[in-house]
This record gives C-alpha cells, sequence and structure tokens, in this order.
C-alpha cells in the first residue's frame, strides 16, 4: 500500500492525477475537493509569508541571530538590512506574484465544461510544477524595474480588487446564512429546540455586533471631536438596523421566505468588522492641549501598541479571509450554491437539519464510490462534467489575493511609508 501509496502522489505532482490522502486511515477525496485543497493550501501559505514579512518581530529575531545577516542582505541587494524583503513594499510584490498566478489560470480555465480536456487535466494535478510556478512569480516581482512607479500603480488596482472581493465576501456569508437558516428551519417540523437554537444564534450574533459597535464609539470617539469616527458609526448602525427591518418585512418574506434575522445578525457583525478596520487604518487626529503638547485623539487609550501593529485587524482580516477561501473553495464554488445565490433552492421538505449544515450528507454513490476499500483512493466526480467552475474559482482567488494584500498592509494608511 505504501508504495501504491508513494507512486500515486508522484502522479499527482508530476502528473494529472488527483492528489489523495496518503494514509490507511483517512477516507478517499473527490478529486474536486482536493483539487480545490490544494489551491487553498497554497494560498494559505503566501499569506502566512505576507504575516511574517509584517511582523517587526521576525524581522529583529533573524537580525539577531542569523549570522553574517548584514553581509548576506548587502550581497542579494536586499538594502543593509534586508528590507525590500519585509514590510509594505515586499508583501505588494509577493502578493502581485500570487495574483498572477490565479489570474493565468483563470484565463487558462475558461469554458472548461469537462475534465477530460488538456486545460483540466494541468487544472487538477502537476502540482509541483504548479508550486515551482508561484514561487517564481513572487520571487521575480522583487526584479520588476522601476519599483516606485510599479508600487504606486498596483497598491490602486489591489484597492479596486479588494473593494470587489468585500463584495464577494458578501455574497458568500448571504448565502452561508441562508444554507444555515434554511438547514435548521427545516429542523422545527420534527423538533421545537431547532427554534431555540436558531434564536440562540440570532441573539449572538446582533449581540456582537451593537458590543462592537459600542466599544468602537467608546475608544474611538470622544466628546470633543472626532467626528468623522461618529459620522461612520453612526451610518453603519443604522445600516444594520435597517438591513434588519428589510430582512423581516411582507414584500421580502413573500419572495424569499427562508429570509430572516439570522442572514442580516450575521452580515450586521460583518459590518461591524468593516467599520473596526476602517477606524483602525484611518489616520491618527494630533490636536494641541491646553499646555501646547501634541496629543493623540481618536484612538484607544488602552493600545497604542495595538494601534501602531494593526495585530487585532490583521489578525481579524486573515482569519475572515480565510474562512471565506475554504468556505468558497470547498462549498460555495460549486454548482448547487451558485443556484442557490440565483434563488434556486432545494424544498424544504428535501432538507435534513444539521450542526455541521455547510456539507451535504450524501448523495447518490457513484460508481467509484461503491468500489471496495481496496479500490482508489482518489474519486474521480468529474468524469460526466466539472462540478465547480474553474474560472470563477481561479477569479475568486485572484481577487483574494489582491484583499489579502489590502488587509495585510492595512489598507492606505501606511502609504508614504510604501516604497523603500
Amino acid at each position: 500500500m505504501s508504495a501504491q501509496c508513494c507512486a500515486g502522489q508522484l502522479a499527482c505532482c508530476c502528473g494529472s492525477a488527483g492528489c489523495s490522502l496518503c494514509c490507511d486511515c483517512c477516507p478517499r477525496i473527490r478529486q474536486s475537493l482536493s483539487t480545490r485543497f490544494m489551491y487553498a493550501l497554497y494560498f494559505i501559505l503566501v499569506v502566512v509569508l505576507c504575516c511574517i514579512m509584517m511582523s517587526t518581530t521576525v524581522a529583529h529575531k533573524m537580525k539577531e541571530h542569523i549570522p553574517f545577516f548584514e553581509d548576506m542582505c548587502k550581497g542579494i541587494k536586499a538594502g543593509d538590512t534586508c528590507e525590500k524583503l519585509v514590510g509594505y513594499s515586499a508583501v505588494y510584490r509577493v502578493c502581485f506574484g500570487m495574483a498572477c498566478f490565479f489570474f493565468i489560470f483563470c484565463l487558462l480555465t475558461l469554458k472548461i465544461n469537462n475534465s477530460k480536456s488538456c486545460r483540466a487535466h494541468i487544472h487538477n494535478g502537476f502540482w509541483f510544477f504548479k508550486l515551482l510556478l508561484l514561487g517564481a512569480m513572487c520571487s521575480g516581482a522583487f526584479f520588476i524595474p522601476d519599483q516606485d512607479t510599479f508600487l504606486n500603480a498596483w497598491r490602486y488596482v489591489g484597492a479596486v480588487g479588494g473593494f470587489l472581493f468585500i463584495g464577494i465576501q458578501l455574497l458568500l456569508l448571504v448565502e452561508f446564512a441562508h444554507k444555515w437558516n434554511k438547514n435548521w428551519t427545516a429542523g422545527t417540523a420534527s423538533n421545537k429546540l431547532w427554534y431555540a437554537s436558531l434564536a440562540l444564534v440570532t441573539l449572538i450574533m446582533y449581540s456582537i455586533a451593537t458590543g462592537g459597535l459600542v466599544l468602537m464609539a467608546v475608544f474611538y470617539t470622544q466628546k470633543d471631536g472626532c467626528m468623522e469616527n461618529k459620522i461612520l458609526l453612526g451610518v453603519n448602525g443604522g445600516l444594520c438596523v435597517l438591513i434588519s427591518l428589510v430582512a423581516i418585512s411582507p414584500c421580502v418574506q413573500n419572495r424569499q421566505p427562508h429570509s430572516g434575522l439570522l442572514q442580516s445578525g450575521v452580515i450586521s457583525c460583518y459590518v461591524t468588522y468593516l467599520t473596526f478596520s476602517a477606524l483602525s487604518s484611518k489616520p491618527a487626529e494630533v490636536v494641541l492641549d491646553e499646555h501646547g503638547k501634541n496629543v493623540t485623539i481618536c484612538v484607544p487609550d488602552f493600545g497604542q501598541d495595538l494601534y501602531r501593529d494593526e495585530n487585532l485587524v490583521t489578525i481579524l482580516g486573515t482569519s475572515l479571509l480565510i474562512g471565506c477561501i475554504l468556505y468558497s473553495c470547498l462549498t460555495s464554488t460549486t454548482r448547487s450554491s451558485s443556484d442557490a445565490l440565483q434563488g434556486r433552492y432545494a424544498a424544504p421538505e428535501l432538507e435534513i437539519a444539521r450542526c455541521c449544515f455547510c456539507f451535504s450528507p450524501g448523495g447518490e454513490d457513484t460508481e467509484e464510490q461503491q468500489q471496495g476499500k481496496e479500490g482508489p483512493r482518489v474519486i474521480y466526480d468529474e468524469k460526466k462534467g466539472t462540478v465547480y467552475i474553474y474560472s470563477y474559482f481561479h477569479f475568486v482567488f485572484f481577487l483574494a489575493s489582491l484583499y489579502v494584500m489590502m488587509t495585510v498592509t492595512n489598507w492606505f494608511k501606511s502609504a508614504f511609508c510604501l516604497l523603500p
């Protein structure tokens, strides 16, 4: 079995075969799922690299513990202290390479309807060469001439792509919340406890959103000044109330019977996070006190370090990004989820209420699934047609690359520190 496993993984890395979970105790995996998982893994690896590049602690530790660090940096022409390999400019270059990687595959996989074509084989296999290509593109971005012009132009491209991905995140969250509400509502027909579960989760969502807005009002506003922060909090808080009223309005209920406060609660939490991100990215206001000294206002008094390092914003944003990416690549890029986004849902009586509602409970067994335990460890589930839209999948990752670039670098806050 070990020799067969090694041969399969070799074919996966250097050929068009699907990747499997190389362990006897692990279940077999569908090719469509393993492909999306591998792309997600590559994406997460680059995200982790970007977070490391933005960490001042890592830069200091490298300087302290790596012998001849400054000589090595000068040898590779990365600056006296390798400043070109860390910080905002390095993250922009790495994310440029990753964005180009996914954009190329988006164009390569346009209008693929089955997994038998040559382009589909490239999409589903050759993972070792793809890793080399991704590394080469990320590294090659450091050799682009006229870096100043490139970085200035690329940050605006990143801003546009980041805003587009925020829209996709909203769609994913709405689809996620709708599936959640629909599944648990179906369980109320046989067990009324599902009503209590829905009410509890909805209450938690609104508590988080309300608590977040209140805390931001306490720490990011003051009695005098901070007018922009007050307006931002008021507008976003009002929008949360508005979408909650719209979700339970008769006209929406007639068109979407499964709409409810759970969906608006999830979106309210997301709006609260975006508000927090905006307030944290906003330049600090400096005024003169009665003694003529400069005083920073409209930032939390308890955490000047938190404000400067943006650790909390980066952690929340990166966690939400990875969560949306995993949900997108594992469920939301399927054709059934595309139908759901267009308002075409399965009948409620066909739903089985489950705590883990993201994945289908099973379904019809394919010929591959009906094989014995000694059968192939990869289930080729796309022989008759693709399970998800390849080009759309890569386009989501392309926009996600731009979004992570803007999130990790805290958008435009350090625009003047962008250039090395």
